[in-house]
């Protein structure tokens, strides 16, 4: 699945090919996503200049003065500006029209996306209301701080406690697994026995990871593309995640695989405590 620094990748490739565009119209091929396409998109939109490409998680929001659009890529989708005449793909589900001939189509191969209505206060959104902070608006101390007073009560594995997206967004599967390594913090404490200078340490190692998988376009496992098609590159950088068996990159002990929330966990059993 497209985690925070894909989608805040897309978001950043699409902020200039959408900002001060018309919605003209719409071609819903497929309507049946995860919830049906939102019927906003052919009655409200079209007219409607977009004057904001946001981010919250792991949902992009599109702003107009007629409500927002929130957009999800689910497991495998992605979103592309092409010429509004480009012959649709199998799995070319939705094109939102443009005022310049362009249109923002959605590919979804396993339609797990969604594009939903989420009105003029997109905050209050009921898939948006209960999440976390954005682990990259706050300092590393304010963000450590959060993250200790949060956990207090919870005895569940860090990296569970990590991943909580009520508790702080957009830490996936991959940048937990890389967060803890660079912390030095086994995935599998309790959360609730970390100190707040730990908290403070992770939630620094959080915001370099997510950073640079941003600078470097986000990770490609799978299915992930970017708004050019481009693949992110930050897989080439990963320390643990997927290198079960392989030397520990700064001790050379074997990266250790477990299952942790029915996700696979990797760690370094030396370099993390």
């Amino acid at each position: 699945m497209p985690e925070l620094p894909e989608v805040e990748t897309t978001r950043r490739g699409l902020e200039p090919l959408l900002v001060g565009r018309r919605v003209t119209g719409a071609v819903v091929r497929n309507a049946a996503l995860r919830w049906p396409v939102a019927p906003e998109l052919t009655t409200r939109l079209p007219g409607a200049r977009i004057d904001a490409v946001g981010r919250r998680a792991k949902y992009l929001l599109l702003g107009t003065a007629e409500g927002h659009l929130l957009l999800h890529l689910g497991m495998s989708g992605s979103l592309r500006v092409l010429a509004a005449g480009t012959p649709a793909l199998k799995h070319d589900h939705v094109d939102i029209l443009l005022d310049d001939g362009q249109c923002l189509r959605l590919h979804d191969p396993r339609r797990f996306g969604s594009i939903l209505y989420a009105g003029d206060d997109p905050a209050q959104h009921a898939l948006l209301a209960h999440l976390g902070p954005e682990p990259l608006a706050l300092d590393a101390a304010a963000l450590g701080a959060h993250l200790h007073a949060a956990s207090r009560a919870r005895r569940v594995a860090v990296k569970l406690f990590l991943m909580d997206a009520g508790v702080v967004v957009g830490v996936g599967n991959i940048y937990a697994s890389e967060a803890l390594f660079r912390a030095g913090i086994r995935p599998d404490k309790p959360a609730a026995s970390l100190s707040r200078p730990a908290y403070v340490r992770l939630a620094g190692a959080v915001q370099a990871v997510l950073g640079e998988a941003i600078a470097a376009g986000g990770t490609t496992l799978r299915d992930f593309s970017n708004s050019d098609g481009l693949p992110g590159y930050f897989a080439q950088e990963l320390n643990v995640y997927a290198r079960a068996g392989a030397p520990c990159r700064v001790c050379t002990a074997p990266v250790r695989e477990q299952r942790m929330g029915q996700r696979s966990t990797f760690w370094c059993p030396v370099c993390q405590r």
